[in-house]
């Protein structure tokens, strides 16, 4: 008679450094340029676009290196991904911070962005092999949770060093936020390589995407439109601060409210969704984000600015990571590094397409029709959402 040796019980403590750890530090070297990279173009000669343009720059490396990634992790493994990408990462934002053009912080800006990409995707395939799956929503919320810890310290890193050496020392930051997470990936295992292509190698990446192309055009609408929501409150809510004659400071104030907000939620919005489902996340979420759009035409004052961007913050921290556990849960294991590709390139383009959105709609029509119009398609897309993250659900618990 064979016996089985049960498994031993899941610990977080078990895979909390490797696998937040790398995530929250270069997700703070992120967020300690992020808001100063355009005022350092400027300083070095750029006109107020071409600041905007470099600026700009972070995430169109992340949208143009997407696929690409995809690819990479495929052939390499996520391990050796995160140790190129963390590496490029650190020489890139160190020549950032010793660069005398605005032409070569631009090209580090991109280069940036597309090793941000590498990792984000990287952590992603990881995450799936190192958390079980039915604590699978509190891992992905809690890689979420880090990346917004990180982007919150960042900043305050950031003014302390520029105060003291100005503001080329928050390259300095990011750089050694880098260093410390590339020397994290050192500690780390590499998970569940076998199975993952078929024995002619790594298939291509379209080939991927067009086996699964069901999913990435329901699901990955879905993803589109969650990130579009996300991104678009970043983008509206200091427009209309500026509309109603607040002055930076405030706006600073505001934003870093609903980042404390946003802090206290990701836990608890994996906990939800990992017990109730992952439309019971994804419905509030664009619900709470498309009718603050809506009113926030109404906001006339600094106490009603932070009241809805408290709500914004509320929708968000509740998604903090809902886009990576869909993806998770839709990811085949055969080609799945292709397949996230694909699938981050979803969120990507939400994330770019609501501003673009956005800015389009405002040079037409007010701001403030922007906004409600903007949420409106928001509320219209809820039964889509409903019908498609249920139906996930629902082969979910089957399964």
């Amino acid at each position: 008679m064979t016996t089985h040796t049960p498994e031993p019980p899941f610990r977080w403590r078990s895979v909390a450094v490797p696998a937040f750890g790398p995530t929250a530090l270069a997700s703070l070297g992120t967020g300690a340029i992020i808001p100063v990279l355009p005022l350092r173009a400027g300083e070095l000669g750029a006109s107020a676009p071409v600041a905007a343009l470099v600026a700009a720059l972070l995430g169109v490396g992340q949208l143009v290196a997407v696929l690409p990634a995809g690819a990479l992790v495929a052939r390499i493994g996520e391990r050796r991904a995160l140790l190129w990408a963390t590496a490029v990462d650190v020489v890139a934002l160190a020549v950032a911070g010793l660069a005398q053009s605005v032409w070569l912080l631009a090209v580090t800006a991109m280069i940036t962005g597309m090793s941000t990409a590498v990792l984000f995707l990287a952590r992603h395939g990881f995450m799936i092999d190192a958390i079980p799956s039915h604590l699978r929503a509190r891992g992905m919320s809690t890689l979420g949770g880090a990346m917004r810890i990180g982007v919150f310290i960042g900043p305050l890193l950031a003014a302390a060093a520029m105060s003291v050496a100005g503001t080329a020392a928050a390259w300095a930051v990011a750089s050694v936020a880098s260093a410390a997470a590339f020397a994290l990936v050192l500690t780390m295992p590499e998970l569940g390589d076998d199975g993952r292509h078929s024995d002619d190698g790594p298939a291509p990446v379209l080939r991927v995407l067009r086996a699964h192309r069901r999913v990435l055009l329901t699901l990955g609408l879905v993803v589109a439109v969650i990130s579009a929501l996300r991104q678009l409150r970043t983008t509206v809510l200091p427009l209309w601060a500026d509309h109603i004659g607040l002055d930076p400071v405030q706006v600073a104030l505001v934003f870093a409210v609903g980042g404390l907000v946003e802090v206290f939620l990701f836990y608890p919005a994996g906990w939800a969704m990992d017990h109730f489902g992952r439309m019971w996340i994804a419905v509030p979420l664009v619900v709470i984000i498309s009718t603050a759009l809506v009113l926030l035409p109404l906001v006339v004052s600094l106490p009603a600015l932070i009241a809805v961007t408290v709500a914004m913050a509320v929708g968000n921290g509740l998604g903090a990571g809902i886009v990576m556990t869909l993806g998770a849960d839709v990811a085949p294991t055969l080609d799945r590094a292709q397949f996230l590709g694909g699938w981050r390139m979803c969120g990507e383009i939400g994330h770019a397409g609501g501003p673009l959105l956005l800015s389009a709609l405002v040079g037409v029509v007010s701001l403030a029709a922007a906004s409600v119009t903007l949420g409106v398609i928001g509320l219209a897309m809820v039964a889509f959402i409903v019908r498609w993250v249920g139906d996930l659900d629902r082969q979910r618990a089957r399964s």
